[in-house]
């Protein structure tokens, strides 16, 4: 397939770390590639959300997706583009799901080709397709679940299935909230790393 001569270098360089995660299993082009895109997928989430801690799940959600799916990119579009779109979408059904009335944006984002990303984000309605995206994003989670030490299985199970703020996981475990807070951040950067080593994992 011949490449559009238009690309940046930067989004060549993906293309290439693309084929090596997807051909020869090279977990350091997963490393990579979320080394480039975790801040800004990061921060235009926490645009959309004003909550750190959804933005950090969030960002978490968005590169296991596409992750899971990176066998599927065509390089009709940069792998940026495909991201922040995988990743626009996945919080718009979080903010509709949650009735958030925390979006205030310019309704799009350039991605690092010029690319206009739409955010669009109609009513705050329920998305219809509620339940279906909560299994995904459940058995998206589940995968990692398994390869987390037991002290943090429940921590996660409680936020990511049951959907409980970090409030109610302390008064539900009984702990300080602070103790709750720094071994979910602890969780998720061990989540970080099986979604990076996602051969491995997934």
């Amino acid at each position: 397939m011949e490449l559009n001569k238009d690309f940046s270098n930067k989004a060549l360089e993906d293309f290439k770390l693309i084929d090596k995660a997807t051909r020869e299993k090279d977990q350091t082009a997963y490393a990579e590639l979320m080394k480039r895109y975790k801040k800004p997928v990061y921060h235009m989430i926490l645009k959309m959300v004003r909550n750190v801690d959804d933005a950090e799940d969030l960002t978490i959600e968005a590169f296991a997706k596409a992750f899971k799916n990176l066998h599927r990119f065509k390089k009709d579009y940069t792998f940026s583009t495909w991201l922040f779109r995988i990743a626009t979408n996945n919080a718009i059904d979080f903010i509709r799901k949650k009735k958030l009335d925390t979006l205030s944006i310019d309704s799009s984002y350039k991605d690092d080709d010029g690319e206009t990303i739409s955010i669009d984000v109609q009513d705050d309605n329920l998305n219809p397709q509620e339940e279906t995206i909560k299994k995904q994003k459940i058995g998206l989670i589940r995968d990692f679940v398994t390869k987390l030490p037991p002290k943090y299985q429940r921590l996660v199970k409680l936020r990511y299935f049951e959907e409980l703020s970090y409030e109610e996981i302390a008064q539900e475990l009984d702990a300080p909230l602070g103790t709750v807070k720094a071994q979910l951040h602890r969780a998720r950067e061990l989540m970080y790393d099986i979604v990076k080593g996602k051969e491995s994992h997934i």
